[in-house]
């Protein structure tokens, strides 16, 4: 069976899944640890998965430039723990995702 996020609050994670960790931008200026960790997490998932896979307008850019740019942002843009936990999962767990 896989790991399945259970998040409890769906409509307020959804809302903040935009919100920065330096809490400068949409919608309430939240700042860490006032931003849900389901929200951090799947700010995360979404950034990898949209460098990673292809859009209409670029190709895929690739997993390890996503990877790249999560290791940049680490504890300013993103989480430091959930960054940590994401680079791990793909590069010691061997996690892949179709691009």
């Amino acid at each position: 069976m896989s790991h399945v996020l259970i998040v409890e609050d769906r409509e307020k994670s959804r809302y903040l899944l935009q919100a920065p960790l330096e809490g400068n931008g949409y919608p309430q200026g939240l700042k860490g640890e006032a931003i849900l960790p389901e929200a951090r997490i799947l700010a995360l998932a979404d950034v990898v998965e949209a460098m990673a896979s292809h859009r209409p307008y670029r190709e895929a850019l690739g997993i390890e430039a996503a990877l790249a740019e999560i290791e940049r942002g680490r504890g300013t843009v993103s989480d430091a723990n959930v960054a940590d936990a994401c680079l791990r999962l793909f590069r010691e767990k061997g996690y892949t995702i179709q691009s």
